[in-house]
């Protein structure tokens, strides 16, 4: 496979670098993270200027039909600065809508690219650890559907203004069949939430659905068809999270390198002493493998794998990017000595991002399980 960007990759990746380079360094992400949204809507506008809101999806939805090894640079891009701007819960759901919603549902699609609206998944419960299964109940009332339970962490929810919501239509909770995606406002009559920063400085919330109201448009694709579609969603945002991980290792290796270059130790440079030199080329080379299986992850995504084969790779990729991601995230704060530890190096906020993206979506256990089966 080529790893290569073509010339449009490598200008997009080039253009948002040179932005985050400008508007996003450590001090202003620390300002971003402080605030009451956390997160930048100038940033957010800058994305859809330059088009990275619509990149995954089709071209006749308002996008630009990217498929993921297409967005390997920019998710990089992204990694690298820590950017806590809730990209990937949005174009997850965004792919969701594309590909299994109506019309109408993909007419969201517009204010999405346009930067406008931001969406969020609610799917993970409580004691389901990363088990796709649902117990969130939605009834039918007349035409239309009531939604009760509870959904737990759900990334991005508090700047979402549209939430897709898994809920069981049918079975009992466990059952593969009878999960159904609803569109829901954040902010209806009955959706109530308890907000919180995660350890990585992203904005998450605990929602509660009490008697809430939806019309039968709300439906997303087939009555109880809603987890092989979630599946594909799934692991196409689990691909782009082991992009966001390379770019974040990408930083861990170039920092640590640069302070063993400049600090000194019994009168000579860190970076002096040969111990420190293969650790440090470990810390490349898990780099590089990460990169290389996110790329082996991609061409399952994009190319019309079977559903088996895409979730056996992508889980190779997950279990393999936790690996390489503790590896080199433990490496550069050893490397820094105790002021790795510290809320002022960046770091330090590295590597609570990779551990966090090693739990998203299912930790390595959870995809090695995956892998297995």
């Amino acid at each position: 496979m080529n790893f290569e960007l073509n010339e449009e990759q490598q200008q997009l990746a080039d253009s948002v670098k040179r932005i985050l380079d400008k508007d996003y360094d450590f001090e202003s992400r620390k300002k971003i993270v402080a605030s009451a949204d956390g997160m930048s809507p100038a940033i957010w506008n800058t994305f859809a200027e330059l088009g990275v809101l619509g990149l995954p999806f089709s071209a006749d939805s308002g996008g630009f039909g990217a498929g993921t090894s297409d967005m390997v640079a920019l998710m990089e891009a992204l990694g690298g600065a820590l950017v806590v701007e809730p990209y990937l819960p949005t174009v997850l759901v965004g792919r969701v809508l594309d590909r299994a919603g109506s019309a109408s549902q993909k007419g969201l699609l517009e204010g999405v690219v346009g930067g406008s609206t931001r969406l969020a998944l609610a799917h993970y419960e409580q004691g389901s650890r990363f088990d796709l299964s649902v117990a969130l109940s939605a009834r039918r009332d007349g035409a239309g559907w009531v939604l009760d339970g509870t959904k737990i962490a759900a990334i991005g929810a508090p700047q979402a203004g549209m939430l897709l919501v898994s809920a069981r239509t049918a079975g009992a909770a466990g059952d593969a069949k009878g999960i159904s995606l609803f569109l829901v406002d954040a902010k209806a009559a009955g959706v109530s939430m308890k907000t919180f920063r995660t350890q990585d400085s992203l904005r998450s919330a605990d929602i509660t659905l009490k008697g809430v109201k939806v019309g039968a448009d709300a439906l997303v694709g087939a009555e109880g068809a809603g987890l092989e579609v979630l599946e594909d969603a799934m692991d196409f945002a689990s691909t782009l999270l082991c992009a966001e991980a390379v770019g974040a290792m990408k930083f861990a290796c170039e920092t640590t390198l640069e302070y063993l270059k400049t600090r000194k130790q019994f009168g000579a440079t860190l970076g002096s002493f040969q111990a420190l030199q293969h650790r440090i080329v470990d810390m490349y080379v898990a780099t590089e493998q990460a990169r290389s299986i996110t790329y082996l992850a991609c061409s399952k995504v994009d190319h019309g794998a079977d559903a088996a084969e895409r979730r056996r790779t992508v889980a190779a990729a997950r279990v393999k990017i936790a690996d390489n991601a503790r590896q080199v995230g433990q490496e550069a704060i050893q490397l820094h000595g105790g002021m790795g530890m510290t809320y002022e190096m960046k770091v330090s906020h590295t590597f609570k991002r990779l551990t966090m993206i090693s739990q998203t979506f299912g930790d390595a256990d959870h995809h090695l399980e995956r892998f297995a089966a």
